[in-house]
């Protein structure tokens, strides 16, 4: 072969192919003779090389990585269309545009094409399919309430922690939907997974997005079947349960307590942060990590190494293979009358599906568990275990079973990773190959020129990964780590060779009681991760905030990417205009003036000194902090600069805008009178009276009862308003409170309930007048 590209140096084979995507055939030297003479259309096309780029596509099998793409566009569609569509009539269309594909398979195009389509119904009717099977019962308002239930899983930390239980019984003061399992916080000795508890809870919805196009908590805890988040209070008590728990609980609650006490032996045994990260690293339970080391790990850009998934499932999968591939081939004779390498893939299989399941199975770790699977069976069935077309097949499979994963930073992340670094592998090997082409044989490198290329390999895939998943990381957590390459360079090492091959080992000892030893060895690991972690993030400048940029932005740097990673022609520079493009969009992002919590309590300023100052009260810090680092500020929710330019009372908080329009948060009705007279910007969130009509911008509780958080920007005299909920946008995490606003407007005028504590037993007020808990750090890790 002397083509670049497979299937180049074949005239025949070109000529079908041509006419297999619909081309002209114009012969073997088609550029020359296009350049020299012809109509402008092949002038085109011989300059853009299309027709070599379609057949080194079509010839390198490069089409079938595209099915996941298409298939997530469906899935993008579905969330943003209105209610909750149907799923019949996408697999209806589906699967007559699959019959239609089939039937036009000769022609390529035509055959792309609809199979194209396809995927895309396949991706919207699967996100409608979930949306339905999930559907479980969300608490419509804040409530205190008398609850009983099992609990199925906790993680505690040094003080307490978080659990999740399924109810058995839900009583509230007022009338509410029941929620079937909810997430609380507690303080306190920790009940054991599988225990029937009773006690008193302050809950409230899951919350919507603290700003529009943040985090939206409400989603995910939808998905996760989770109606109602809140924090324990007064005691935990053990009580009969009314019926038995069932097998599900009984097995997860199971496996949840072996997590448990195996948490507690590796982090006695190692002792200090290093055992509480040892650990989390074996286990998934993160709730001895302190705050300070959880700094330390973000600032150095290695805080992906906690969260359980795509690294830990790898290197995991791969000391499980090497372990069984040299056990067996230790054994006399089998090697040689056996595919030892095949048999050691399955082990390394089921190693890594227990692994999954042992450290809770959370939904990062299934989708790095179904990459890994892909891999090790193309060992099984002699195909190539690095390749895209396997990561494609893992992403329709996880595409397929939970959709709505494609929504958060973590599923696009882990497969923009995995993506580029396989991109990268081939392009090394085709470079490798063109090289051996040119110079002929080459001798074996040395070991230290091995030495070399091995650090080489590992810097360049975690300056790739970096690359790919910086969008992603600032889009969604609007911060960047300038220095995680350095971070990642220092820590992983300690991680590969040294951390994850002791809980592996210590993992297989400890039925045996021979474990201390390895757990020690892996807090040496451990250590040196923190250590590294806390040089790095100590160097001024290791997080910098990127303001909150809009979602147009991201979607042409994701096109960008995808066009580089999939396209193998040198026709893939064309991605980096996109992703130029999209980069310039979010570094150009304008600012947002004024920021209105869901609740129309407490807002946020740009004041004369172009900082954000807090008006208003009852905002937690979740809230507080995800605003201003969606404003690129790195300050905290503590920080006394917090309220300059403020002037505050009982009834309301007042500040200026730089051109001197007030805005005023009320707080209670007296107010209103006063305020509605003088500000240009009302924020409350009481109903407003009719005097309040004539302000020029007025958000009070009709308005966000459909709406939820606002950004607004001033424009001119007026002002551009933008809602994290679309008006008539509804989808079944908001609630039935956000679905009867929008149906009925009159309804959302109604005075809310007061929230009169059932019990004395609840705790008091906050003497910062912040609520007990803003609820989304009840999920967050």
């Amino acid at each position: 072969m002397t083509g670049r590209y497979p299937g180049e140096d074949d005239p025949q084979r070109r000529r079908l192919g041509a006419h297999a995507i619909g081309l002209p055939w114009i012969g073997p030297n088609w550029p020359g003779r296009a350049l020299s003479g012809g109509g402008l259309t092949h002038r085109l096309l011989a300059a853009l090389d299309l027709r070599r780029a379609l057949l080194a596509e079509v010839d390198a099998r490069r089409l079938f990585p595209w099915l996941p793409v298409c298939m997530g566009v469906g899935v993008v569609l579905f969330f943003v269309a209105d209610g909750v569509p149907g799923f019949g009539l996408p697999f209806g269309c589906a699967a007559i545009l699959l019959a239609l594909a089939a039937h036009q398979r000769q022609r390529l195009a035509l055959f792309a094409g609809l199979v194209a389509f396809a995927f895309m119904f396949l991706g919207f009717g699967a996100a409608a399919l979930r949306t339905v099977l999930v559907a479980a019962p969300v608490l419509d308002r804040p409530a205190f309430a008398k609850l009983s239930g099992f609990v199925e899983t906790v993680d505690a930390g040094p003080q307490g922690g978080r659990m999740v239980l399924t109810l058995t019984s839900f009583q509230s003061s007022f009338t509410v939907t029941a929620p079937e399992r909810l997430r609380v916080t507690y303080r306190g000795p920790t009940p054991r997974a599988g225990a029937h508890i009773t006690g008193q809870a302050r809950l409230m919805p899951p919350p919507q997005p603290a700003f529009p196009g943040g985090y939206d908590f409400a989603r995910d805890a939808y998905y996760l079947g989770l109606g109602a988040v809140g924090r324990w209070s007064g005691p935990i008590n053990l009580s009969a349960p009314p019926h038995a728990a069932g097998w599900q609980i009984e097995m997860w609650a199971a496996i949840d307590n072996a997590r448990t006490d195996m948490t507690n032996r590796i982090a006695r045994v190692i002792g200090g942060q290093a055992g509480a990260l040892s650990a989390a690293l074996v286990t998934g339970k993160r709730g001895l990590i302190d705050e300070r080391a959880n700094d330390d790990l973000r600032g150095a850009g290695v805080y992906h190494i906690v969260s359980i998934s795509g690294l830990h499932m790898v290197l995991a999968a791969g000391v499980f293979f090497w372990i069984a591939r040299l056990g067996l081939v230790l054994v006399p004779g089998l090697a040689n009358r056996h595919p030892v390498k095949k048999y050691a893939a399955v082990l390394a299989m089921i190693g890594a599906t227990a692994y999954c399941i042992f450290s809770g199975s959370e939904v990062a770790t299934e989708r790095s568990l179904f990459m890994t699977l892909v891999m090790l069976a193309a060992i099984v069935f002699d195909r190539p275990a690095i390749s895209m077309r396997n990561l494609a097949i893992s992403a329709i499979i996880v595409l397929a079973r939970e959709p709505e994963t494609m929504m958060g930073p973590s599923f696009q992340m882990s497969y923009a990773a995995v993506a580029g670094m396989i991109a990268g592998h081939e392009w090394w090997l085709r470079r490798k190959r063109a090289g051996a082409e040119k110079s002929g044989p080459i001798l074996p490198p040395s070991w230290l020129v091995k030495a070399f290329l091995i650090v080489g390999a590992s810097l360049a895939t975690t300056l790739i990964a970096s690359f790919a998943t910086a969008p992603f990381a600032a889009y969604h957590f609007q911060r960047l780590n300038p220095y995680g390459l350095i971070g990642n360079a220092l820590a992983i090492p300690f991680v590969s060779f040294i951390v994850m091959p002791a809980a592996v080992a210590g993992t297989l000892l400890m039925p045996f009681g021979l474990d201390a030893p390895i757990w020690s060895l892996m807090g040496i690991g451990s250590q040196k991760v923190l250590e590294v972690s806390s040089l790095v993030a100590a160097v001024d400048g290791a997080v910098r905030g990127l303001r909150a940029f809009d979602i147009s932005a991201l979607l042409l740097m994701t096109a960008g990417f995808v066009w580089l990673v999939l396209i193998i022609h040198p026709l893939r520079l064309l991605g980096m205009v996109p992703v130029l493009a999209g980069a310039h969009l979010a570094g150009n992002a304008p600012p947002v003036d004024i920021l209105v919590d869901r609740q129309g309590q407490v807002a946020m300023i740009r004041g004369t000194d172009g900082k954000l100052s807090t008006l208003g009260r009852g905002a937690g810090k979740f809230t507080v902090e995800r605003w201003l680092a969606a404003d690129g500020d790195m300050r905290k929710a503590g920080d006394a600069t917090l309220r300059t330019g403020t002037t505050c009372d009982r009834m309301g908080c007042v500040a200026r805008l730089p051109d001197g329009r007030a805005v005023a948060v009320v707080l209670e009705a007296a107010a209103f009178e006063e305020d509605c007279a003088r500000a240009h910007v009302i924020i409350t969130a009481l109903t407003a009276p009719p005097l309040c009509q004539r302000v020029p911008l007025l958000i009070d509780r009709a308005r966000l009862a459909h709406s939820a958080s606002l950004a607004i920007r001033q424009n001119g005299d007026g002002f551009d308003v933008i809602a994290a909920r679309a008006a008539q946008h509804w989808k079944p995490w908001f609630g039935r409170s956000a679905q009867s606003a929008m149906q009925d407007p009159a309804r959302s005028m109604e005075t809310p309930p007061t929230l009169t504590p059932p019990s004395s037993t609840l705790p008091a007020a906050r003497p910062d007048n912040t609520p007990p808990d803003d609820g989304a750090e009840l999920l967050l890790p």
